[in-house]
């Protein structure tokens, strides 16, 4: 059963928001304005631009971890390998 506290009322509203944008948009592009029309290309554009960073900065981190995940494996073996000796 869904619980009417915490994030329920969050992520609702969110969604709410986002619709009532999409339906302000909608409306706002079908009047045929070439401003709002070329105002909405840009704004596209812009968030486009954020996607391709978010993107840049996630394969970074991705990589940074397999990194990090490597050199604890490896040093995790040289420990069990120092282990056995002793």
């Amino acid at each position: 059963m869904f619980s009417l506290s915490g994030n329920f009322w969050k992520y609702g509203l969110a969604a709410g928001a986002g619709v009532l944008v999409g339906a302000l948009g909608a409306v706002l592009l079908s009047r045929n304005d070439v401003a709002v029309k070329k105002t909405v290309a840009s704004l596209l554009s812009r968030g486009l631009d954020i996607k391709d960073k978010a993107a840049e900065i996630m394969e970074t981190a991705k990589e940074n971890i397999d990194d990090l995940a490597a050199e604890a494996r490896q040093e995790q073996e040289q420990r069990k390998a120092r282990d056995q000796v002793l």
